[in-house]
């Protein structure tokens, strides 16, 4: 009998030794060494509330948890939730005014800590400060108070009937910070909080060892993750940087990394390297879209501290009969030949899906007509010269077109300036290193939030499957300013006060049906004012390791959504 406990003992310390199990049957957490990613858009900072960047949100989603996530389907899935509030259950209010939350027992900070109700309440406050700049103040739109109840429970009250409750503390973007760590960076303080926001502490998989701006994360497995044998990996390498090709050539062709995302490359190259037989591409539709804003601001540099602010309209930009016409020169289907095959389709909306809120109102966008253009041009006074630009009052059709640092995007950028010249539209472009441009850097004159530019065109998406939220960013409220530090989601500046009731009642409106059309009439709105023209309905591209076990890719939450389930595959 003895012999036989030494041996069952020897047994059980071997497996652990080895990284194949404890002693109680779980797999051992670590034990598959490291996990290197790379996206080659590097993150400027770990406090999703600073920065809309995806790179930022995504980064931070390995540390940084919410209260329920959406899965690779789009299914509302609890995480430190024990689950999810109904009506049915309960857990929302009858008349849609509140929703109560109870959180998991046991769950803990990676510093040791317990996560409770009050670091809810914080990150509402934190987020809601008017002087703090928060890139994500509109997940909390409708909120009237955020409680704890007790240490467990957060009751979420709103200021009317609120039909789809999970928007505040609910996906990537909008997670629990810990309000020890963020105790003093409230308001103007938020920004200056850098060891908070370099390394935040969170409830996530892994805990930030090392994080340098626009370049490399060093992470490790949290100690004090609330599931054993979780995270399989011991550290991660996030390296930022480079370009798209090259990130999906270290994956595919070389396998210095793992996984690679945001695969913006010619579609034909990407099949190449992945022929080479060392990882696979992978692609999720959810809502991304790649799109042109028209700033309704003036730009101009003389204009000082005001410049690209509401107070000083673009000096053409406003007539919509113009953007009509940049619309109309576009060749979207070609634009998807070239840069984006399979993982792209031709959009003519900025809310693209699900499906039952996707209008048809605009579908002549994906026709290109040329002549169209040029009449509408020729109507509205403006005149070819003898070098074939339009003039009108003395001002010149000529614009500064920007967006990042990108292959696709160059030969996109390539095509448009060639089809705008064709209607009189001198074009000037221009090409940002993308960790710069979507930056959250206040004092940065580059970053797409100043836009510091005519037009400028990137990918946009949201959280989840419900747009009200996102349709939200372009109340007149979010536009992007000076007393803002330059947070704010509305680029283009659109202004309506019609817009903003609509944004007022959708918040208040409990039939899908009713919200749907909501919805429609919103994106129809945007699209006839044209200060924002869609291009391309994207399929997040990325690629990972055929050694990388359960990546499960998501266009309607993080793409690392589910981080902590990925291993090492036999």
């Amino acid at each position: 009998m003895r012999r036989l406990k030494t041996l069952l003992l020897v047994t059980a310390a071997t497996a652990i030794a080895t990284g194949t199990a404890y002693a109680d049957g779980h797999e051992k957490r670590g034990r598959d060494g490291e996990l290197k990613i790379i996206y080659w858009q590097a993150p400027s900072t770990l406090n999703p509330y600073l920065s809309g960047g995806t790179k930022e949100v995504e980064s931070a989603s390995m540390v940084l948890e919410s209260l329920a996530r959406f899965d690779n389907t789009g299914k509302l899935t609890a995480w430190l939730a024990d689950g999810i509030p109904t009506v049915e259950n309960g857990g929302v209010a009858k008349d849609l005014t509140s929703i109560t939350w109870k959180l998991k027992d046991g769950v803990k900070w990676s510093d040791g800590s317990a996560l409770t109700a009050n670091d809810a309440v914080f990150t509402w406050k934190y987020c809601t400060d008017p002087a703090g700049g928060c890139a994500q103040a509109s997940y909390f739109d409708g909120v009237k108070n955020i409680e704890a109840v007790n240490d467990q429970t957060i009751k979420i009250t709103f200021t009317g009937p609120k039909p789809f409750p999970y928007t505040a503390l609910v996906g990537s973007e909008s997670p629990i910070i810990q309000a020890a760590q963020f105790a003093d960076c409230l308001g103007a303080k938020a920004p200056e909080c850098t060891t908070a926001n370099f390394g935040p502490i969170g409830t996530g998989p892994f805990v930030v060892d090392e994080f340098k701006p626009n370049d490399v994360i060093q992470l490790s497995a949290n100690d004090q993750y609330r599931d054993a044998g979780k995270p399989a990996f011991a550290k991660v390498l996030f390296k930022g940087g480079g370009d798209a090709a090259s990130a999906a050539r270290s994956v595919l062709e070389t396998a210095e990394f793992d996984y690679a995302w945001n695969l913006q490359i010619d579609p034909k190259l990407l099949s190449s390297m992945e022929a080479k037989g060392n990882g696979k591409v992978v692609t999720a539709f959810g809502t991304s879209v790649e799109r042109l804003h028209i700033n309704q601001s003036n730009p101009d540099p003389a204009l000082g501290d005001e410049r690209a602010t509401i107070k000083h309209p673009h000096p053409f930009l406003t007539d919509p009969r113009i953007g009509q016409a940049l619309s109309m020169a576009i060749d979207r289907a070609l634009l998807v030949e070239v840069g984006y095959g399979s993982g792209g389709q031709v959009s003519c909306n900025v809310l693209p899906a699900p499906a039952a809120y996707a209008s048809t109102a605009n579908d002549s966008c994906k026709t290109q007509d040329i002549a169209g253009a040029n009449k509408i041009l020729d109507d509205a006074g403006w005149v070819k010269g003898g070098d074939g630009v339009r003039t009108k009052d003395g001002k010149r059709l000529s614009v500064t077109y920007q967006t990042s640092t990108n292959a696709v995007r160059q030969d996109t950028q390539a095509l448009v300036k060639q089809w705008w010249s064709e209607i009189g539209v001198e074009t000037e472009l221009r090409n940002i290193d993308a960790s710069v441009f979507f930056g959250g850097d206040p004092a940065s004159p580059d970053t797409f939030q100043k836009f510091f530019a005519d037009i400028e065109m990137y990918t946009n998406n949201f959280a989840g499957v419900d747009p009200e939220a996102y349709m939200a960013n372009w109340r007149c409220a979010e536009i992007p300013s000076p007393k803002s530090q330059w947070q704010g989601a509305n680029m283009q500046r659109f202004c309506s006060a019609e817009y903003d009731a609509l944004v007022d009642k959708m918040s208040q409106t409990a039939a899908l049906e009713d919200r749907a059309d909501l919805a429609k009439q919103m994106n129809d709105m945007l699209m006839k004012s044209y200060s924002i023209i869609p291009l391309i309905h994207r399929g997040g591209v990325s690629a990972h390791a055929n050694s990388l076990g359960g990546v499960k890719i998501s266009d309607w939450d993080s793409e690392l959504w589910n981080i902590a389930d990925w291993h090492r595959a036999k």
